[in-house]
């Protein structure tokens, strides 16, 4: 591939913030703090190009974070992916680790779920009977 086609397909700062949801701002603290698997590349005028594979991984970042990952945890994960084959069961005990607090806040957040949904079906009835006597009753 030529500079020219390499040019054609990488991305801006701009570019790369559309696609994945993060600011301009968040790209530039996750290049900062190690968050990336490789370099950004930059043009002669320091203007930072992103390419296909940046993207993908910043996706990935992004539900990572969004399931609540840490940032530690996702440094480290990136750590590990920079560092090639050879620790993948590290990387596997760090998801995996990950994947059972998500599972436990998946449960609670149903728990949470079943009591509103019990609540609103106990509000739902007092309306449909034009009664309000007993709503703050827990017993209801």
């Amino acid at each position: 591939m030529t500079t020219t086609e390499a040019a054609a397909q990488s991305l801006s700062i701009g570019e790369v913030a559309e696609r994945t949801g993060l600011s301009v701002h968040t790209l530039r603290f996750y290049e900062r703090e190690g968050l990336l698997v490789g370099p950004v590349r930059r043009t002669s005028g320091g203007r930072r190009r992103y390419t296909a594979a940046d993207v993908e991984w910043l996706l990935i970042c992004v539900k990572l974070r969004e399931s609540g990952m840490p940032l530690a945890d996702l440094k480290h994960f990136a750590a590990l992916v920079r560092g090639g084959p050879g620790n993948e069961a590290e990387r596997l005990r760090l998801l995996d680790a990950h994947r059972q607090r998500v599972d436990a806040q998946i449960q609670a957040l149903e728990e949470c779920r079943s009591l509103i949904t019990w609540k609103v079906g106990v509000y739902a009835e007092h309306l449909a009977r034009g009664e309000a006597d007993g709503l703050w009753d827990p017993t209801a």
